[in-house]
């Protein structure tokens, strides 16, 4: 089968998945802008619950007992969420926003429109390739596919 064939017969989105799968690109999010309220991913709980009880908890320390156990309270409490939730809350965010990207060529499409996705790739022969909103993923995960077969053949 030549190329342009495999090119008509393999969907773009399939092409990238298999690129994907294969570890030959890495996908990048831009956690801030999908963890935020709007995007089709974010979750109100695992931002605001955690936040918000660190919050309460260190003012009835402070008002039940004394504002050091308040303070106290507020500073465990701030190490707990940039430790212990924060990195939960970029991972989780990173997935969902990768599968739901990965869905179909419109998520794609939108979520690449609005910068909140990046590729890039290292190809065997050590040349390094990004691909950004102002580029065509398409063309993108052509490239590396051509460069990546060409080598393995």
């Amino acid at each position: 089968m030549s190329e342009t064939e495999e090119d008509a017969v393999l969907p773009p989105l399939e092409r990238l998945r298999a690129l994907l799968d294969a570890q030959q690109v890495k996908l990048g999010v831009h956690i801030r802008k999908m963890n935020s309220p709007g995007s089709p991913v974010y979750r109100y709980a695992e931002n605001i619950w955690p936040a918000a009880t660190i919050l309460v908890t260190s003012f009835a320390g402070t008002a039940l007992v004394h504002y050091y156990l308040g303070g106290a309270i507020l500073a465990v409490g701030c190490w707990w969420w940039l430790a212990k939730v924060q990195p939960k809350i970029r991972e989780g965010v990173f997935e969902r926003s990768s599968l739901w990207a990965l869905q179909s060529e419109t998520h794609f499409d939108a979520l690449w429109a609005k910068g909140v996705l990046s590729l890039h790739a290292e190809l065997p022969d050590g040349r390094k390739f990004a691909a950004a909103r102002r580029d065509d993923w398409r063309a993108f995960a052509r490239l590396v596919h051509r460069e990546t077969n060409r080598d393995a053949a």
